[in-house]
Formats: structure tokens, C-alpha cells, sequence
């Protein structure tokens, strides 16, 4: 058994990555991919996202689940970046509303930022890096986005996040709206970690 580890704690994303991680594995590996809080890792340290890119901090929180478990890790930082707020919330969305986790708080007050920006100008993109980061130092990262435009009020129960604020260009539902294969087939870390992949598969491959 070849074991991975994902940098998250997010139950949400934890399923996500599994879905898109999966396919992608090589042919013939027993590869199993557990999350950070997993009872057979060892306890990994909080890391304190003090970066000033997407990139940036998802090799800090690699890093960090390499070096505590000593297994391979993969990690993403993701977010929101609207136009007319100059990218923001970007790096800070999953703390906008000041508390971090916050997903109805952060999207209620994004929506409310926005609310008389007229339709032509309420363009936006999700924005994703995602990290692999091996115990003997090995990096490498890959950057996936989804451009579309907010609706004016959130839309639909699925997904997580700004899901429902965010209308992807070329359609008329919202990310929660999607049923979970769709939102994977185009997402920011649908694309961000299918182009990881094969640098994951080359690296488990190797070992």
C-alpha cells in the first residue's frame, strides 16, 4: 500500500480530490489517499498561511504534512478572485468574513459587496494551486482557474464555499448547481490537480 496524504481537513474537498486524484493514479498501485487527521498519521501542526499567492501557500501546508508524516503530500490553496474587487477576496476568502471556515458568512458578505455592480462588470474566476511536496524535498505545483461571472444571489444547495455565487462562463446554473462529476470536469481544482496528476503518478511510480 502506497500511502498519500492530503493537506486538508475539509471534508468537502477530502471527497473532491479523492474523485479527481483517483483516475489518475498508475495502473497497478495500490494507492491509498488519506487526509490530514487520518488516526494512523502522526499529529500534523496547524500551518499559519502567511503567503501572498495561491502557490505560495499551498506548498507551505505540503511541506508541512511531508515533513510531520513523512509520506508524499499534495496540497491546494484555492479561492475567489472578482474583477471589480481587484482580485480580492483571492488568498483571504476562506476568512473574508473574519473568521476562516466561515462559508455562509464569507459568501453572504462577498454578494452583498457586489450587490449594485451592474451585470457587465460582475466577472470573477476560481483560482486554484495545487501542490506536490515529497519527504525528500521534491515540489512541484500546477495552477488551474474557472472564469464565469456572480449571480446576484446564491444559487443551488451543492458544492461548497462561493459555489453558488459563481456562474461559469458559458452557462446558466451556478458551481452548486452542478451535479459533483460536472463541477469536477471543469473546476479550477478539477484542472489544477488533473495537471498534478501525472507528476504525482511519476513520483509514487518511482518510489
Amino acid at each position: 500500500m502506497t500511502r498519500v496524504v492530503l493537506a486538508t481537513r475539509n471534508a468537502h474537498k477530502v471527497g473532491e480530490l479523492r474523485a479527481i486524484l483517483a483516475p489518475h493514479l498508475p495502473a497497478g498501485l495500490d494507492v491509498e489517499l488519506l487526509a490530514v487527521g487520518d488516526p494512523s498519521l502522526p499529529e500534523v501542526p496547524e500551518v499559519v498561511e502567511s503567503e501572498v499567492s495561491f502557490a505560495g501557500n499551498a506548498l507551505l501546508k505540503a511541506r508541512a504534512v511531508a515533513r510531520a508524516t513523512g509520506l508524499v503530500a499534495v496540497a491546494d490553496d484555492s479561492g475567489i478572485a472578482v474583477d471589480v474587487l481587484g482580485g480580492a477576496p483571492g488568498i483571504f476568502s476562506a476568512r473574508w468574513a473574519g473568521r476562516h471556515g466561515d462559508d455562509a458568512a464569507n459568501l453572504a458578505l462577498l454578494l452583498a459587496q457586489v450587490a449594485d455592480v451592474p451585470d457587465a462588470h460582475r466577472g470573477a474566476a476560481f483560482v486554484c494551486a495545487a501542490a506536490l511536496v515529497t519527504p525528500d524535498g521534491h515540489e512541484h505545483v500546477e495552477l488551474g482557474e474557472l472564469r464565469g461571472h456572480l449571480a446576484r444571489q446564491a444559487r443551488g444547495d451543492g458544492g461548497f464555499g462561493y459555489d453558488p455565487a459563481l456562474v461559469p462562463d458559458g452557462l446558466q446554473v451556478s458551481c452548486a448547481e452542478l451535479a459533483p462529476e460536472q463541477k469536477d470536469a471543469i473546476s479550477h481544482r478539477g484542472q489544477a490537480f488533473r495537471a498534478l496528476a501525472p507528476e504525482l503518478a511519476r513520483v509514487l511510480s518511482r518510489a
